[in-house]
């Protein structure tokens, strides 16, 4: 695969401009053949177009981190183009047949979802140097890809219970949560040089919730932060989400229990404990229906893998 002839190509153009309009020759050069379909330099840089500019931007200031991204970008696409052909092949020659109906339909639906009429189609496709007949191609070429690998790929895949408690026991880590405390917190911002004020504000509240002010309707009144409508409440943090004093004072507390003013530069914090979890791995029935969704996914992986392999031993491909 000579993918690299095409970089210096798409980099002096920056991604933005199809090559066919800098170097027609080397843009209209074969990249692969899968069984008698050519696969050109230029819709390689088709395909690969819509995440150029990405990558430019990624990796701005990066000339040869960003020529490796977009070699592996060109490589990826050809080997998706490359895949395509194989299953458009697999189904002329296993005998499938699809109804121009079903084409016309699913075209219909494609003009309402991206242009919204047929008009402002027929202009898009004309500024994009695509023909209607070429866009009815693409869309019954997507079509048939997708059936395929629903029929050959996607089918229901039962994940045992045995195979599910196997994964988790082995990826014990993956659900290890840290202590965490859900709280409350109150935000007094001093204004000025001594904060005096606040301070005075912050005990003043205090004690009103000592003489059994609850601490969502102080916080809801006084606290001066994003979360003064709901009370003051942030949920659940674990030791890493607050500055450190504010941590220190949240894990020292126990359910039910409010902090003393905490004085800090900028502001004065008063802090409610709700409850409270110890560090733990989340229990199997927390995280049973991610795991099936993780092997699912996986198990379709190597089913796709191996049944695009047994298209490629029956299919002539040469890379260029």
């Amino acid at each position: 695969m000579n993918i690299a002839r095409l970089i210096p190509v798409l980099a002096v153009l920056g991604g933005l401009v199809s090559p066919l309009h800098a170097d027609p020759v080397l843009a209209d050069g074969v990249q692969a053949i899968v069984n008698d379909t050519v696969i050109t330099y230029a819709q390689v840089y088709d395909f690969t177009a819509p995440v150029v500019d990405t990558l430019r931007q990624q990796y701005r200031g990066q000339p040869d981190a960003y020529q490796k991204a977009l070699e592996a970008a060109l490589n990826d696409s050809l080997e998706q183009l490359v895949e395509r052909q194989l299953i458009l092949h697999s189904f002329e020659t296993d005998g499938y047949k699809l109804p121009d109906s079903v084409i016309d339909g699913v075209v219909q639906d494609r003009i309402k979802e991206r242009f919204g009429d047929r008009v402002t189609m027929i202009k898009t496709l004309q500024a994009q140097g695509m023909t209607v007949e070429q866009f009815r191609k693409q869309v019954r070429e997507q079509y048939i890809e997708a059936a395929m690998r629903n029929e050959n790929v996607s089918k229901e895949i039962i994940i045992s219970p045995f195979k599910v408690e196997t994964y988790y026991q082995a990826h014990q880590a993956d659900f290890k949560l840290p202590d965490q405390v859900k709280l409350r917190m109150i935000t007094l911002n001093k204004n000025g040089d001594s904060g005096t004020n606040t301070l005075a504000l912050a005990n003043e509240i205090l004690s009103e919730i000592h003489k059994g002010a609850t601490f969502s309707e102080m916080a809801m009144i006084y606290s001066q932060d994003d979360q003064k409508k709901i009370g003051g409440d942030r949920g659940w943090v674990d030791r890493t989400t607050l500055r450190p004093e504010l941590t220190a004072a949240a894990f020292a507390l126990k359910p039910g229990e409010t902090s003393g003013v905490i004085d800090l530069p900028d502001a004065c914090y008063l802090i409610n404990v709700v409850d409270l979890h110890q560090a733990h791995v989340k229990p199997l029935a927390d995280v049973r229906d991610d795991i099936e969704k993780t092997l699912r996914a996986a198990e379709q992986d190597r089913l796709q893998k191996e049944w695009i392999e047994s298209l490629r031993k029956k299919t002539f491909i040469a890379y260029f």
